[in-house]
């Protein structure tokens, strides 16, 4: 592991303790790391992605991926900018997903084209759409996703989570749309569409998630023969769980069960940490697809940290792990010009022999990592 010691005004330094782990000894690793320090990388990051990607793509997952994490970072530092780049990208699509206005033809299984409204790779742009109405309220920002969803949960159907990226896609539009309405249906066809999910690609007895039914041992096995589990999908559902919880109300019939869940992945998670702070891309089975992977390893670091910011994870369990993870994506993700690296491309499963390198980014692992760094931010205020 690379040893980064950031000076500056001792009163702002808050000296984060690692304990690292190798196959032959352990050792302890201080890194001193300031608010200052991790907002300058916050916006090193941002800023070299917003620069280098002037044009603003469509309202699909990859793109409204990152803008969740953008929209944290402007929570977090207040920077105009950041709040203005989501904006536009809103406004150029319209403040919709997929436009289809013919709901006879909404379809909800995977597709690309403006018929499958339906599909939460084109809802979770709504998550966006939402908080920038609650930070100036215009109707015209969320018409399309009441449209959308209240057409959703008014059917009979519940298989609308069928992969493990949706949950990170549409639960927490659930929720949000919960807040925004006040419509306590939103929360019973969230539990609903979840219990669809559970069953078909839960692991209850590793607590963790197959990216979809396609990959539920043992009709799919690893390269080595073991159960085959992403890292980025269950980064969605990790990082999906604490966005649920974050708006959730505590006194909701099934509130002890999403904690269960997100404790549950904590566990598990925790036992196949590498030494450098990453998860490989087949969380299990290491040799099958090895190396350094950034999606996967931000969305957990971001989970471990909120849940501990939050209440809801130990920090003496936990604190190690998640600033082994933080550690992984300032000094190995994080490039000297801001981009973020090794990051998986666009696909479904961990793929033997794929190359993800340095100069392997996507706008959702960019998202990802800020969502981390903010948490970390957050972190490094707590007592």
């Amino acid at each position: 592991m690379k040893k980064v010691i950031h000076m500056g005004n001792l009163i702002a330094v808050v000296v984060l303790m690692i304990a690292v782990s190798s196959c032959s000894s352990s050792k302890q690793t201080t890194i001193a790391v300031s608010k200052e320090t991790l907002l300058s990388i916050i916006d090193k990051a941002n800023t070299y992605w917003q620069t280098t990607n002037p044009v603003h793509g469509r309202a699909f997952w990859d793109n409204a991926a990152y803008h969740t994490g953008n929209m944290e970072a402007y929570a977090l530092t207040k920077k105009e900018a950041y709040k203005n780049y989501s904006e536009a990208w809103s406004v150029r699509n319209e403040w919709k997903g997929a436009k289809s206005n013919n709901k006879a033809e909404w379809k909800f299984n995977y597709g690309e084209k403006d018929d499958y409204v339906l599909f939460g790779d084109w809802q979770i742009c709504f998550q966006t759409y939402i908080d920038l109405y609650n930070l100036e309220p215009n109707e015209t920002k969320i018409a399309r996703a009441k449209e959308v969803m209240s057409y959703q949960v008014s059917t009979a159907e519940n298989k609308y989570w069928w992969w493990a990226d949706g949950l990170y896609m549409v639960m927490p539009v659930m929720t949000k749309m919960y807040k925004l309405t006040g419509d306590k249906i939103y929360l019973d066809k969230l539990y609903e569409y979840y219990t669809y999910a559970n069953s078909i690609m839960y692991d209850a007895e590793e607590k963790i998630y197959y990216r979809d039914a396609k990959y539920v041992y043992p009709k799919h096995k690893s390269a080595n023969g073991k159960k085959d589990f992403w890292a980025r999908g269950n980064g969605w559902v990790f990082a999906g769980l604490a966005k649920v919880l974050q708006d959730l109300p505590k006194n909701d019939a099934h509130y002890n069960e999403y904690v269960e869940k997100f404790r549950g992945m904590a566990a598990t998670l925790i036992n196949y940490q590498q030494a450098e702070g990453h998860w490989t891309r087949s969380i299990m089975d290491t040799a099958h697809a090895p190396g350094y992977e950034t999606s996967g390893t931000a969305f957990f670091t971001y989970a471990y940290l909120w849940g501990m910011n939050n209440g809801y994870l130990d920090k003496a369990t936990y604190k190690a792990t998640a600033l082994k993870g933080w550690n992984y994506l300032q000094t190995i993700a994080l490039q000297p010009d801001g981009k973020i690296g090794y990051v998986q491309p666009i696909g479904e499963r961990a793929i033997p022999g794929q190359v993800v390198d340095k100069n392997s980014t996507a706008n959702f692992g960019v998202g990802a990592f800020l969502l981390a760094a903010c948490e970390m931010v957050r972190f490094s205020e707590t007592k």
